[in-house]
């Protein structure tokens, strides 16, 4: 069985391209076969797919075992984002879906992941339960398979999405970075089908997205932040390859940290609702400072929007979300979506505009810098790289005593400052992350510096 290269890692299993070939996409269409039909699940199957050269051929693969199951299969009628994808199950009452994607990473990737009835992200459980039925595919005779239907995804989650943001972006200026993905023409026809005026770039399907990989980060942005500039928009948008992520441009910061977006997210939503927020062990304690302001509890979670999920699922979080740019509200299927995080944005620069927001929060709850870095590090090696942490944590970092140890995902040290330092494996990448946040990039600088050489020596 040509199956020992399937791997499922974080968000479902990705590889380049040499690794993943049809015939290993078409095992994994088995597994979630068998899957569903060993959990007494008879509903149709959506199987969606990003804007990739090759995902529609992958998607037409894992349409064929389905049906071959016995499995009707609904495909939407383009490539389209995840979360789109996600909410169609739950909108639609299906037994789940594949959705073909590598998100973020380079052209030469693609991924396929299983999302369960919920539309939420798959648990280990889940994927641990597909992973243990990876086959060959046995399919039925003709005359036995399920059908194949093409659909509109676009408008239901359009509808609902205005629902549970009702904006009104008359007079808005939005441009709009598709970064060559499957937003586009998703996510700027929903902002204007709000009102606002969208311009668009990197909005083409282009295979080698741009020379860029469709990452939102800062260095990959600087096009968002020119035509900005140059449109004297209110707000810039940008989305993954998958738009299941989002980031912002504002006209006087630029790039506009994730961490700061949530506080301004959370804290608009807090303007005519409740509920606690679910938070990442990685993201900002900003949160929590304007959650206590409210009356307001945060829960913390292992970095992964699955946790995140699980979070919002058991306390009834109003928003949920990690620094990686990957954010859900309550009413909505709990997976991140770029789409309605757009449409959320823009409706909090509606009533304020989002530097004045964010300003504020930082003079009443006080100023953060948050940042990252990577270390290479082999897979095999970052069970003994945590292990030999456990074993050399320090009393100080960086000049400060370690106030607490949080060991919910790697190594969390609590500085009593209020600054802090994380160490974790990823869960994507051969790499150990190094996070801190702290009241001054200086400070940041430090406390990363600090982490380095905590950790590389363990390499």
């Amino acid at each position: 069985m040509d199956a020992n290269a399937i791997s499922f890692g974080t968000d479902g299993w990705r590889a380049t391209l040499d690794t993943f070939t049809d015939d290993r996409v078409r095992i994994v269409g088995q597994a979630v076969a068998d899957y569903l039909r060993d959990e007494g699940l008879t509903e149709p199957v959506l199987v969606g797919y990003d804007a990739r050269p090759s995902s529609e051929g992958f998607a037409g693969s894992l349409a064929d075992v389905l049906t071959g199951n016995g499995f009707d299969v609904l495909i939407p009628e383009r490539d389209c984002p995840t979360p789109l994808v996600a909410y169609g199950i739950a909108d639609r009452g299906l037994s789940g879906a594949l959705m073909i994607t590598a998100s973020h990473n380079p052209p030469e990737y693609n991924g396929v992941k299983f999302i369960p009835a919920d539309g939420a992200p798959a648990l280990p459980a889940v994927t641990d339960a597909v992973a243990e039925r990876l086959r060959e595919p046995e399919l039925l005779p003709e005359g036995e398979r399920g059908a194949v239907r093409r659909v509109d995804l676009a408008t239901p989650h359009f509808e609902h999405a205005r629902d549970l943001i009702d904006a009104d972006l008359s007079g808005l200026t939005v441009v709009h970075d598709a970064m060559h993905g499957s937003g586009r023409g998703v996510t700027d026809e929903l902002l204007r089908s709000a009102g606002a005026e969208v311009a668009c770039i990197r909005d083409d399907r282009d295979p080698e997205f741009g020379g860029t990989p469709p990452e939102p980060s800062a260095e990959n942005l600087e096009p968002l932040v020119e035509a900005v500039e140059a449109h004297d928009a209110d707000l810039g948008v940008a989305n993954d390859g998958d738009a299941d992520r989002v980031a912002f441009v504002t006209p006087e910061r630029g790039h506009l940290d994730e961490n700061l977006f949530f506080a301004a997210a959370y804290d608009y939503l807090l303007e005519s609702d409740s509920g606690p927020a679910i938070r990442t062990v990685s993201t900002t304690f900003l949160i929590d400072r304007i959650a206590e302001a409210h009356g307001e509890e945060v829960f913390e979670t292992a970095v992964g929007f699955k946790w995140v999920a699980e979070g919002m699922a058991e306390h009834d979080a109003l928003m949920g979300g990690e620094e990686s740019g990957g954010f859900s509200i309550r009413g909505h299927v709990r997976e991140k979506d770029g789409v309605l995080m757009a449409l959320l944005g823009a409706a909090a620069v509606a009533e304020e505009p989002m530097d004045e927001r964010v300003d504020r929060l930082l003079d009443t709850h006080g100023d953060i810098v948050a940042d990252k870095i990577s270390l290479d590090c082999p897979d095999a090696e970052k069970e003994r790289v945590i292990a030999d942490l456990d074993d050399d944590l320090p009393e100080q970092v960086a000049g400060r005593d370690i106030a607490e140890v949080v060991t919910l995902d790697g190594f969390k040290l609590l500085l009593d400052d209020g600054s802090w330092l994380l160490v974790r494996p990823s869960g994507t990448e051969p790499k150990m992350r190094v996070y801190a946040e702290a009241a001054s990039r200086e400070r940041a600088d430090a406390l990363l510096a600090a982490g380095r050489d905590l950790v590389e020596p363990l390499i």
